[in-house]
């Protein structure tokens, strides 16, 4: 595992890191955007995207190699399920991906290279020019590595340096993405910079806020509101805060040999980055009345479970998250001893995965590590009256229904608030232009000039 000592973060662990060297830092990748960034078209940064997101691709890359290899003594997850989940954000690298990326958050591919104008705005005789913070400052959550790449891939189509902080062990796949641009491109590797250091250190964090023109950061609401009350006058902030999914799996998609296939869905997305992201299922509400009962469709779930447990293991996990499965797995034991309206489901000899089926329709959330609820519901107006508990925090639900319903339910949801509507199984998949949190994602990072021509 050598790597060269390009960024912060590949310094030995005892390397003693101060609020001047990252000031220090800053100003250099401030220098080094003028030199190598600002100027860059649009069209050259997307071609090194998707050189490097197609070499992450390849079984013989190095990058590849040494996450697959260190990753899971690093992250805590299963070779077989990095992979699942670096191949989805990698394939999402095309150039078709990035043109509709592009064209759907500035409403011109040129966007932000000269002051263009679209359609509407000729008619105006108007042009516009977008254009990106000279400094990001990118604060990443610990759980997954794939938001922080992406931070990453979206500041370098802003022409933005990028000070990138990771959470205390947790650099590893963010570290070897900058190397992978690097190597790709030394000059553009020179405008990112990666370190990691536990969180509260307000010397060094101070240090990074005062060079940055604008801070995104994933967390808890209450470090996102702490960390926007420490920003200096005139940093834009963009936060991420906590966010609960679930999924819907009408009746009507639960006959014959459908249910077993939505199952499998189901499954693909509980075992995904072990049910760690903001997009996987705390629960999966499935309509009574079809011709397989929601409890059956557990048992189903559980079965599936086990089938992938056998391919994509989820890996240990450590002795507290063990206790803490344990003991939730030993409430819903004691209450299917004594009720018709709980049954549990288990992988027998670890806590790899728990499926937990309950008659009660309330919003329940889940231990995560691949415990999942399974509710029984009429219809999906009462699964939405009860997850009206969560109603401001949902990010993506899950879909499984007839082609004929399918539109009526997408129409429902979105009326109700949530952000991503997709189809059951591709939960933790989504696409490259998706807007996260209902909020178009390259174009929040951007200010914008007007030209009345």
């Amino acid at each position: 595992m050598n790597l060269p000592n390009y960024f912060i973060a590949d310094l030995p662990p005892e390397a003693e890191l101060s609020p001047t060297m990252v000031t220090e830092a800053c100003q250099a990748l401030k220098r080094n955007r003028e030199k190598f960034l600002a100027h860059r078209s649009t069209a050259h940064l997307v071609a090194v995207l998707v050189r490097v997101g197609s070499e992450w691709l390849e079984p013989g890359s190095p990058f590849r190699k040494l996450a697959l290899e260190y990753g899971p003594v690093a992250l805590g997850f299963s070779r077989e399920t990095l992979a699942r989940g670096l191949d989805a954000l990698f394939r999402e690298f095309t150039p078709a991906n990035f043109e509709c990326l592009l064209e759907q958050d500035l409403g011109h591919l040129g966007r932000l290279d000269t002051l263009v104008a679209a359609p509407e705005e000729q008619r105006q005789s108007r042009a516009v020019l977008a254009r990106g913070p000279e400094l990001l400052a990118h604060i990443t959550a610990g759980n997954l590595p794939n938001p922080a790449i992406m931070s990453i891939t979206l500041g370098l189509l802003a022409r933005s340096a990028q000070f990138v902080k990771c959470a205390t062990a947790r650099s590893w796949l963010p570290r070897l993405f900058a190397h992978s641009i690097y190597q790709a491109e030394p000059k553009l590797g020179a405008c990112l910079e990666v370190a990691e250091w536990r969180g509260g250190n307000t010397a060094l964090e101070s240090a990074m806020f005062e060079e940055a023109d604008f801070v995104t950061a994933t967390g808890s609401d209450e470090t996102l509101a702490q960390l926007a009350q420490r920003l200096p006058a005139g940093k834009r902030f963009l936060g991420y805060g906590h966010k609960v999914s679930f999924g819907y799996v009408a009746a009507g998609v639960l006959s014959g040999g459908f249910a077993r296939r939505i199952a499998a869905l189901a499954a693909a997305d509980v075992t995904a980055w072990n049910q760690l992201g903001c997009l996987s299922p705390h629960l999966l509400y499935v309509q009574d009345g079809g011709t397989l009962p929601p409890v059956a469709f557990a048992e189903l779930l559980a079965e599936e479970l086990q089938e992938r447990e056998l391919i994509e293991p989820r890996g240990p996990q450590p002795v507290e998250i063990a206790a803490a499965i344990a003991s939730r797995r030993s409430i819903y034991q004691l209450r299917a001893a004594s009720s018709d309206e709980t049954r549990l489901w288990a992988s027998p000899d670890s806590t790899a995965w728990t499926v937990v089926w309950e008659a009660d329709p309330r919003f329940q959330f889940s231990c995560l590590h691949r415990f999942i609820y399974v509710k029984t519901v009429r219809n999906l107006a009462e699964a939405l009256q009860h997850a009206e508990l969560v109603r401001d925090k949902v990010s993506t639900v899950g879909l499984a229904a007839p082609a004929e319903d399918i539109q009526a339910h997408a129409m429902e949801l979105a009326r109700w608030g949530v952000a991503r509507i997709c189809s059951l199984g591709k939960m933790q998949c989504p696409p490259l232009s998706w807007r996260h949190d209902g909020r178009p994602a390259l174009g929040d990072l951007l200010s914008w000039t007007d030209w009345e021509m």
